[in-house]
Order: structure tokens, then C-alpha cells, then sequence
């Protein structure tokens, strides 16, 4: 694995620190199922791109979530028109897989992680909803299908992000490539 990689990955956030990403998304492509998807989960905070896209300017910043002992990372898209989209979530390492991102209103998904020469790979292993102590696996036909993310080392402190949502009957749902660089 590259040295950018292990870094990006390794740090620990204490206190008030931030890690800062600018960067661009070069395409965001929705299907019709996709966009609907996409408007549907307004509702537990858009955690998916609302809408296809060109180049557009992206920033990430991640910072530490103390309660259980992960990450909160906030994506900010812009948009052809309005204000940009902001995108927030939690990872943090818990569950069946040890990695969860928690995405809004309850909803997360369980994440298994692979490593390859340059990249980590993050899918989905299945969908939940919790709330205090009680904790809901969705079933497989409520789910979105499977959500795949690529995070692919450029050298020189830049990385691709790649996010791809594939429904087992819609096929591709989501297709977003962006381009990164440390902050």
C-alpha cells in the first residue's frame, strides 16, 4: 500500500484537528432509479448526489467523532445551480464487518474493506437502521444494492474517489468519480 494511502488512513484526529481534501468531481452520473433513490434519501439526510454532473469543485474534511471513537467526514459538492450540496456521515469501527458508516435518521451500512496494490476498496455488506439499543438489518429488497468505493492512490498526494451504488435488478443506480488532493 502507498505511503499517501497509509497516512490518509492511519491518522488519528484529536481535539480540534481537521484533514482538508480539495479537489473536483468529474462526473456524477445518475439512472432514472438512481435519481429517484437519490430524492428518496433527502429524507435521512442525501447522503447520495442529487443530481448528474460535470466538473464541479469538491471539498472533504474529516475530524474526530469522540463518542464512538471514529470519524465524521463532510463531502461539499458544487452544483451547476444553487448552493452546493453537503453530504455528512460517521464512520466509526463497530459492528459484524468492524466499520460502519452511520449515514442519517438511523441508517447506516456495515463495510468490509480490501486491499490492493493502490487502492482500498470499501463495499457494503448489508444496510441497518438503529435506534438506542435496538438494531435492524434491512432486507435485502429494501436495500439499495450494493455500494462499492474506491479510494485510488495518484501519487504525489492525490487519489481518486470513485462511488458506485448497483442494484441487483436496476443495475447502476450511482456512478461519481472525483479527484483529490491532500489539503
Amino acid at each position: 500500500m502507498p505511503e499517501d494511502v497509509r497516512r490518509r488512513f492511519s491518522k488519528r484526529l484529536t481535539g480540534q484537528a481537521v484533514a482538508a481534501y480539495s479537489g473536483e468531481i468529474v462526473w456524477t452520473r445518475l439512472s432514472r432509479a438512481g435519481w429517484l433513490l437519490a430524492q428518496l434519501c433527502r429524507l435521512i439526510g442525501a447522503p447520495l448526489p442529487l443530481e448528474a454532473s460535470g466538473p464541479a469543485p469538491a471539498a472533504v474534511a474529516v475530524s474526530e467523532e469522540r463518542r464512538r471513537g471514529g470519524q465524521y467526514w463532510t463531502r461539499l459538492y458544487g452544483r451547476r445551480r444553487g448552493h452546493p450540496q453537503a453530504i455528512h456521515s460517521a464512520k466509526s469501527f463497530a459492528g459484524p464487518t468492524g466499520l460502519e458508516e452511520h449515514i442519517g435518521r438511523g441508517f447506516g451500512m456495515a463495510l468490509t474493506v480490501r486491499a490492493e496494490a493502490d487502492a482500498l476498496i470499501f463495499a457494503s455488506d448489508h444496510y441497518f437502521w438503529q435506534l438506542g439499543g435496538v438494531r435492524l438489518r434491512l432486507p435485502a429488497w429494501l436495500a439499495p444494492g450494493e455500494t462499492v468505493v474506491t479510494h485510488q492512490h495518484l501519487g504525489h498526494a492525490r487519489f481518486a474517489f470513485d462511488l458506485k451504488v448497483t442494484h441487483p435488478r436496476l443495475g447502476e443506480l450511482v456512478n461519481q468519480h472525483g479527484l483529490f488532493r491532500d489539503g
